[in-house]
């Protein structure tokens, strides 16, 4: 008896120090998985931009964007921001991506955001624009580390950015050669078709005036699909012309026009007041019939990836292209 009850003894503490052994194991495993997400976490990678470098630690988590093009591109990575900008129309949101933004915080406006707001959401990153933000870089700087992107617009140059303040560099790698295989296919199926390059407007009309957009968001898209300039204002190196009277509707004169407006009773008025007019009549692509009324916040407001593979699929539409 004796003998069995030493022999069960035996037993059981050799089973406790295994257990011991295994449990001393699982805490070295734990303990070095935790110490190896507590160095990426800490890992400090530096972004250098147009307003100087920034220290980014880790992988940021809670991320606030001064303009629209950030609000619309940073979706594309799959990440959702905590605060943004009020949008130009549509407010607060834009409908095109306001799933992807979901509860985000308004903080602001574009041209005026509200620090307090942002400071309140303790950010651990701030997507902002020079055009907008450089007077108020330093104050953003010291709320969370703030990256700064040159313009409104440069949908290459935003992704760049957010790849590398996001650590996520191959992943906007990936979305930039997704679009640019599109840009490829776009180019070769309309040069098939003849008469290309092509001059392209982008017209706006207001309460009192009309607009051609030669550059900004719309126009360095067509530029890099191909497009030209309106013919009269080719090599003039021209942002936005504004056209006060008919008179010069003539620099509007193009192979396409692409036009949009807000929806309200004077500016509808003005569109008819310049659309009759016989200088307009004589615009090559009102001859051929090649005039088309565009979504203003996709072709102007936007600024994003988003939204410029949304412009192209309208480009396919209308030049009858397939996808």
């Amino acid at each position: 008896m004796n003998k069995k009850l030493g022999f069960l003894f035996t037993t059981i503490i050799a089973a406790l120090l295994v257990l011991a052994a295994c449990g001393n194991t699982s805490d070295k495993k734990e303990g070095t998985s935790a110490e190896k997400k507590e160095e990426a976490e800490e890992t400090v990678h530096v972004i250098e931009h147009v307003l100087g470098k920034t220290e980014i630690k880790g992988k940021p988590q809670k991320i606030v964007t001064l303009y629209q093009g950030a609000t619309d591109t940073i979706t594309q990575f799959g990440v959702k921001p905590i605060g943004v900008v009020e949008s130009w129309a549509e407010q607060p949101m834009y409908e095109y991506i306001k799933t992807e933004v979901g509860d985000a915080k308004i903080v602001g406006q574009e041209t005026q955001p509200n620090l307090e707001e942002i400071a309140a959401l303790q950010p651990d990153l701030i997507i902002a624009t020079q055009v907008r933000h450089e007077e108020i870089y330093e104050q953003l700087s010291q709320i969370a580390p703030t990256i700064v992107n040159t313009t409104l617009y440069d949908i290459h140059e935003t992704t760049e950015l957010l790849g590398k303040a996001l650590d996520e560099e191959e992943k906007a790698k990936e979305l930039m050669t997704a679009w640019d295989a599109r840009v490829a296919d776009f180019k070769e199926k309309i040069a098939a078709k003849g008469d290309y390059p092509l001059s392209v407007a982008v017209t706006n009309y207001r309460e009192d005036h009309a607009r051609i957009y030669v550059q900004g968001f719309a126009g360095s898209i067509l530029t890099e699909l191909g497009f030209t300039e309106p013919k009269n204002l080719i090599g003039q190196n021209l942002e936005i012309v504004k056209l006060t009277d008919k008179e010069s509707i003539s620099s509007m004169n193009a192979d396409i026009i692409f036009e949009f407006m807000e929806d309200n009773a004077a500016v509808k008025s003005t569109h008819e007041e310049w659309t009759k007019h016989p200088l307009y009549a004589n615009l090559d692509a009102v001859k051929n019939n090649q005039v088309f009324t565009v979504n203003e916040i996709i072709w102007n407001f936007a600024g994003g990836l988003k939204a410029a593979n949304l412009m192209l699929d309208d480009l396919y539409t209308y030049f009858e292209l397939e996808q």
